[in-house]
């Protein structure tokens, strides 16, 4: 594709980014393990996204998007700063209520992932890769590198190592090609997709290629 400009994210791209991102995990592993309905997926996913935005991350300054040459967003990547990546309990009680919207009777599922990522998770300060996705179209075309290109340079510019759960197995190699290594699995239950960890040590030097 053309050229892809990389900004943070405002609240003014909560909607936009939301459905861009919702539309990318459509098919993701976990989400048709947790949400195996496919008539509501999109819209329970959307919820779910919407409550991590607007109550998690985006306060922190660390969601960042990607844009096409015509101003269209195209992909997003939701970066957590350290000691950041997992919330205090009041602010868990705040964004229950849209976890329980997108979830719904399946809640139990998203529980297990969630407390299986609380458990793997590092202490040492990091930056946490919480979420990245692109447009199902446009995947495999840039879009993915350009987002993780730019979260890694403000990582290695503060001099701290990364981390990130790879919730699809195909974006191992993407992530391996930008110095992130497999350092463990997700403890879920037998019938889950396998959700490998990964770490990326503060010393390495990033590659800043154009391909993926």
């Amino acid at each position: 594709m053309g050229e892809v400009t990389v900004r943070q994210a405002t609240d003014a791209d909560l909607v936009e980014l939301v459905g861009v991102l919702a539309r990318a995990f459509y098919e993701d592993p976990q989400f048709l393990w947790s949400l195996p309905d496919q008539r509501d997926r999109l819209r329970r996913i959307e919820r779910i996204f919407d409550t991590i935005l607007r109550y998690e991350a985006l306060r922190h300054g660390g969601v960042q998007l990607a844009e096409d040459g015509q101003g269209a967003v195209v992909g997003g990547a939701v970066w957590l700063p350290p000691h950041h990546w997992r919330d205090p309990l009041s602010r868990q009680l705040i964004t229950a209520p849209g976890f329980l919207r997108g979830y719904g009777r399946r809640i139990g599922y998203g529980s297990a992932f969630q407390s299986a990522c609380w458990q793997a998770h590092p202490r040492e300060p990091h930056w946490y890769l919480y979420i990245l996705g692109v447009e199902p179209d446009l995947q495999g075309r840039g879009v993915g590198a350009a987002l993780l290109r730019a979260g890694l340079e403000r990582s290695d510019a503060a001099g701290l190592p990364a981390y990130l759960e790879s919730s699809n197995l195909a974006n191992v190699p993407l992530y391996e090609h930008f110095g992130f290594r497999v350092t463990g699995r997700l403890a879920l239950p037998p019938e889950a997709p396998e959700i490998p960890t990964m770490w990326r040590p503060a010393d390495n030097v990033s590659r800043m290629c154009t391909d993926d």
